[in-house]
């Protein structure tokens, strides 16, 4: 068998890959700034492994609790638990990586695409080994589907391959929990579906939990395990994509109604 076909869809990367799928609580939180009540209760159980998409429109508090569960935000009150592990503890980033895949990308304009996959192995002291850390972003921008683009500047590729960029640099920090931001926001509806194959594609080849927060629906429905709709910092339905269609919830039919009529 040949290296190339021993290394396919990104081997080298798979085998490297350590993060153990982690199940995820959030427990009633709730956060307001000032008067504004963005989340009133949020409460939501994932578990490893597990696809979720927070589906809601624009001011439900999709980025809100988005932050939350990163950690970049505190809330007033309730708790996020990764693995039973309080998000907020000090010790829980010894424990776990969350990586975020943002809506911007956050490319560093000045670096290559492969420089960008390999900043957080290259600030961390991964690697001794050059050479094996450049495998390593190798595979990653093949599962990605961008192989052989590494020597690329950001500025030579698409909004569509930026975030697939993103996605790289996420997977190669071994992490628990893959979050996407807005992923297909502002994208054609064929990079669009090249996202939602990805995010699929992700789900069926790495041991990792995914957090998909957008208001697309058809890409909700096109990569979901389970869907929770977000209406007004409250959770108004959790389920399959097939016992989402047919909610009977009054919010939620008024708010993908249109989709499939």
């Amino acid at each position: 068998m040949s290296t190339t076909e021993q290394n396919g869809s990104g081997r080298v990367l798979l085998d490297y890959l350590k993060c153990a799928a982690v199940g995820v609580r959030i427990e009633n939180i709730q956060r307001s700034f000032g008067d504004n009540y963005v989340l009133r209760g949020v409460t939501l159980d994932i578990e490893p492994r597990e696809t979720v998409v927070i589906l809601g429109k624009s001011g439900s508090g999709k980025s809100v609790l988005l932050r939350h569960i990163i950690g970049l935000e505190c809330p007033d009150s309730g708790h996020i638990y990764v693995a039973g592990e309080d998000i907020n503890d000090p010790d829980f980033k010894k424990n776990h990586v969350l990586a975020m895949v943002f809506q911007s990308s956050a490319l560093f304009n000045s670096l290559t695409v492969a420089e960008n996959v390999a900043l957080y192995l290259r600030e961390h002291k991964i690697f001794a080994d050059e050479s094996r850390m450049n495998e390593i972003v190798s595979s990653a921008l093949e599962i990605v589907g961008l192989k052989g683009r590494g020597d690329d500047m950001p500025s030579q590729i698409s909004g569509g391959m930026k975030r697939r960029v993103a996605a790289a640099r996420a997977l190669v920090m071994n992490p628990d929990i893959i979050l996407f931001d807005e992923p297909t926001a502002g994208l054609d509806p064929m990079m669009t579906r090249t996202m939602g194959d990805l995010i699929r594609g992700l789900n069926d080849k790495v041991e990792i939990t995914q957090i998909v927060v957008t208001h697309d629906i058809d890409l909700a429905f096109y990569v979901a395990d389970r869907i929770a709709i977000l209406s007004e910092g409250l959770i108004l339905e959790v389920g399959t994509p097939d016992q989402i269609r047919s909610s009977t919830n009054s919010g939620v039919i008024d708010f993908i109604k249109p989709q499939f009529e």
